[in-house]
C-alpha cells in the first residue's frame, strides 16, 4: 500500500530563492514541452522525449530533471484523457470539454515538480536533505516533521518525492510504500451516519457535533466580503483564508475519523457507513 508523507522544508533565504527559481524554469520548460506535445497530437513519451529532450538540456536542465519535466508532461495528458473518458469534463461539444480539448495543459508556477534519488538525497538524524536546483545542489537543505514521519520515511521510503511551494512555502511529498495490513472478520460492526447537523453519529453512542464547524465556515464566508474590493492584497489574503477553512474541517474530519477507527480497533469490529445511493 502507497501513503505520502508531507516534510516542510526550512531553506535559508539564498537557499529558497533557488527552489523557488528552480520551479519556476521547470514548470515553464513543461508548458513548452506540454506546447509540443499539443502539436504532435500527444505522442507516447519515447517520441515526445525524441522532440524535447535536447532542448531542455539546452535551457540548462538536469538529465533526470528534464526527464522528469516530459514524463510529468506526458502523465498529464494522460489524466487528461482518463477524465474525458469518464465523462467529468462533459458531454462531447460542452463548454468545459471543448476548453480543456481545444488548448495545451499550462502548469503554474509553484507546480509540484517529481525528484527521484538520483537528485535528492535524505539525511535522516539530522533532519536535512540534498536537492538539485537550476543552481546547483543544495545541500543541508533543514526539513521538520514529526518523530513518526522521520520513522515512515526511514523505514519505507520508495519511489519518487515530489518538491511544491504553498504561499511561500515549501514542502516534500515523499511517496511510501507500507505491507498490507492482515485481513480479519470483524466481531460486528459499527454503524456510521453522516450529516450536517452531526458530522458523525455512531451505533455506539458516539456523536460528533457539527455546530462549530459550521460556525467556523459562517465566520469565514463573512470574513469574504473582500472578494468586492477585487485588489491583488485581497485576493491574496481571501487565498490564505480559504486554505486555513480547509486545514480546519479536515483536522475535525481526521479527529472525528481517528475516534471512530479507534473504537473500532479496541472492539474488534467493522466500520459500515450509510450507503447514499440514489440520495437525489
Amino acid at each position: 500500500m502507497k501513503i505520502v508523507v508531507q516534510v516542510k522544508l526550512l531553506p535559508e533565504a539564498e537557499q529558497a530563492a533557488a527552489l523557488r527559481s528552480t520551479l519556476r524554469v521547470v514548470n515553464e520548460a513543461a508548458n513548452w514541452v506540454s506546447g509540443v506535445a499539443f502539436e504532435r497530437g500527444v505522442p507516447r513519451e519515447y517520441e515526445l522525449r525524441k522532440h524535447t529532450y535536447a532542448v531542455l538540456k539546452a535551457r540548462g536542465l538536469g538529465a533526470q530533471a528534464a526527464q522528469h519535466v516530459i514524463k510529468k508532461t506526458r502523465d498529464a495528458y494522460t489524466t487528461l484523457k482518463a477524465n474525458i473518458k469518464a465523462g467529468n469534463l462533459g458531454k462531447p461539444g460542452s463548454k468545459r470539454r471543448v476548453r480543456a480539448e481545444s488548448k495545451p495543459i499550462l502548469f503554474r508556477t509553484e507546480a509540484a515538480q517529481p525528484y527521484d534519488d538520483r537528485c535528492l538525497s535524505w539525511q535522516y538524524d539530522v533532519q536535512t536533505v540534498s536537492i538539485w536546483t537550476t543552481a546547483g545542489r543544495l545541500k543541508n537543505v533543514r526539513f521538520a516533521c514529526s518523530p513518526d514521519a522521520i520513522k515512515m520515511l526511514r523505514e519505507h521510503r520508495k519511489g519518487e518525492s515530489d518538491l511544491v511551494e504553498r504561499d511561500g512555502v515549501f514542502y516534500l511529498i515523499a511517496v511510501c510504500e507500507i505491507p498490507e495490513a492482515e485481513v480479519y472478520e470483524p466481531d460486528g460492526f459499527v454503524g456510521v451516519d453522516l450529516g450536517i447537523v452531526n458530522i458523525a453519529t455512531t451505533s455506539t453512542g458516539y456523536r460528533a457535533a457539527g455546530r462549530g464547524l459550521n460556525r467556523h465556515r459562517k465566520r469565514q464566508l463573512a470574513l469574504r466580503k473582500l472578494q468586492a474590493k477585487g485588489t491583488k492584497s485581497a485576493k491574496r489574503l481571501l487565498k490564505k483564508r480559504s486554505r486555513k477553512e480547509a486545514r480546519h474541517a479536515a483536522n475535525v474530519n481526521h479527529i472525528v475519523s481517528k475516534t471512530i477507527v479507534t473504537t473500532a480497533e479496541r472492539t474488534g469490529c467493522g466500520i459500515a457507513l450509510e450507503d447514499l445511493t440514489g440520495i437525489r
